[in-house]
């Protein structure tokens, strides 16, 4: 990673966090009313080189649903709430944190389940691991998911490969903004 981008990770981080916190704070007492369990859902991620890390966000399920990959989950596991956060990608404000503490970055490949092998082999073989995860990334823009792991994996190595601070951006543009 280079030294601008870890800047531009943490002082957007740190701005986005100060920001979104009004927006945060109507999130997290809407999960609370929503439905029992907590705020916050932590699960572990695969990380740059491999690494295991706990990856927080608000949680949109009901509790005690299954750790499956997103497109594996029921859509009647995700509450009523949850569906809206996950429209807005709202869930995703206490990744913020993950990057301020190093372990994402604004941008990047999305981080998987330990439990997807054949994506973590995909990127493994296409030095995707290399890379700090992205709390949003090309593939997402694209509109592929972790359904198809050999194609997330080549559009990871190409974001990897074209990397700039403008290419992110456009991702973090197209992430707030895709119809």
């Amino acid at each position: 990673m280079t030294t601008a981008k870890k800047i531009f990770d943490l002082a957007g981080a740190a701005v986005l966090l100060v920001a979104t916190s009004p927006i945060l704070f109507l999130a997290i007492l809407a999960v609370r009313a929503s439905s029992p369990g907590p705020v916050i859902f932590s699960q572990t991620r695969v990380g740059r080189e491999g690494v295991l890390f706990r990856c927080h966000k608000l949680r949109t399920m009901y509790q005690g649903t299954p750790s499956l990959p997103s497109h594996e989950t029921p859509v009647s596991a995700v509450t009523s709430v949850g569906k809206g956060l996950r429209k807005f990608k709202l869930d995703e404000l206490p990744q913020l944190w993950n990057v301020l503490r190093g372990e994402m970055s604004l941008v990047g490949p999305r981080p998987c389940l330990p439990t997807q092998t054949e994506l973590i082999e995909c990127r493994k073989r296409l030095g995707v691991l290399q890379a700090l995860p992205g709390m949003t990334g090309l593939a997402q823009i694209r509109g592929i998911d972790m359904s198809n792991p050999q194609l997330l994996a080549e559009i990871d190595a190409s974001y990897l490969r074209t990397a700039s601070f403008w290419l992110d951006l456009r991702i973090l543009f197209g992430t707030l903004y895709r119809g």
